[in-house]
């Protein structure tokens, strides 16, 4: 890609350097950074193609946080106001550079707890009147019929993690039975798992990724935070419900439904990657990366048993 037409298109400055490669890579993109004499920028190239009109809303959710003091990266547009630019042929976007850690699950959970709680008191997050159905991918199960088709056809195809989740395909079942609608919807990430909410090389948190944005509970997101950044330590879990009380959150994680976004989640990333497995297309990168995408769920199982703990830790 010419660094000088990408500096062009966003009026990122003179003397533009594009790293020589990729600096990171996440499931939805690849990331390069620009050097100009205006500063350093990333430079994000999504795997699929992402809608401009579709995306607004997330967009406008991230820079209203980013305004408002949420530790986020401040997007820039075109000249034209534009999240995305065609250069040389690629499809890409441009945020602010911020130096990050590597995703760590045992960040600080005080400062993990303010930053979820900032992203849920963004001015004009509420959505007043009657609720409506959020997206049903942060409520609805896979469902029992289908966790035994797909296990069924790993077993036949030969996949190597069929047994495992064979055997973890009851506890999945009946972490389903707890599916619950959130009690009060607002705007929310929707994805704070340590990928997205990453440290920083200043000492602090940010969170990234916020394309995923919309509707959703707030208790049912300090849930998955809880679960990713609490660990089966209730001291944690403790630190962080407390610092997210503390900064004025307003989701309390009180009930076995208030892990619905955490299980359906879950649940539909182990579908979609079996599946994935199964049937490869030219979406997914080939059938070790579904493998290893599985077996994220399956080596930090969410059993009953671990939410349960969190719950106590919490009362």
């Amino acid at each position: 890609m010419d660094a000088a037409a990408i500096a062009d298109r966003f009026d990122l400055g003179a003397r533009a350097a594009l790293s020589d490669g990729p600096v990171a890579r996440g499931k939805q993109g690849v990331v390069w950074r620009l050097v100009t004499s205006d500063g350093r920028w990333a430079v994000k190239v999504p795997f699929r193609h992402e809608d401009e009109a579709a995306l607004a809303p997330a967009a406008a959710f991230q820079e209203a946080a980013a305004a408002s003091g949420v530790p986020a990266p401040r997007i820039r547009r075109t000249a034209e106001g534009t999240l995305f630019a065609v250069v040389d042929g690629v499809r890409l976007r441009v945020y602010e550079w911020i130096d990050l850690g590597e995703p760590d699950p045992l960040l600080d959970p005080e400062l993990v707890g303010a930053a979820v709680a900032a992203t849920h008191l963004v001015p004009g997050a509420e959505h007043a009147g009657p609720i409506t159905d959020p997206d049903r991918w942060y409520l609805d199960p896979v469902g029992a019929p289908r966790w035994d088709e797909l296990i069924a056809e790993l077993h036949a195809e030969g996949a190597p993690f069929a047994g495992r989740l064979a055997a973890v395909r009851d506890e999945l079942v009946e972490l389903e039975s707890w599916l619950t609608p959130p009690a009060a919807l607002r705007t929310c990430h929707r994805d704070l798992m340590a990928d997205n909410l990453v440290s920083t090389a200043s000492g602090g948190v940010c969170v990234i990724d916020w394309e995923n944005s919309g509707p959703a509970g707030p208790a049912q997101e300090l849930a998955v935070a809880l679960f990713e950044f609490g660990r089966t330590d209730p001291g944690r879990a403790r630190a962080l419900a407390s610092a997210y009380a503390e900064a004025g959150g307003p989701g309390r994680v009180t009930a076995s439904g208030d892990f619905s976004m955490l299980i359906a989640v879950l649940g539909h990333i182990a579908e979609i990657a079996a599946t994935e497995w199964l049937r490869p297309n030219h979406r997914s990168r080939g059938r070790s990366h579904s493998e290893a995408w599985i077996g994220e769920m399956l080596d930090d199982q969410h059993t009953r048993d671990r939410l349960d703990g969190l719950l106590a830790a919490l009362r």
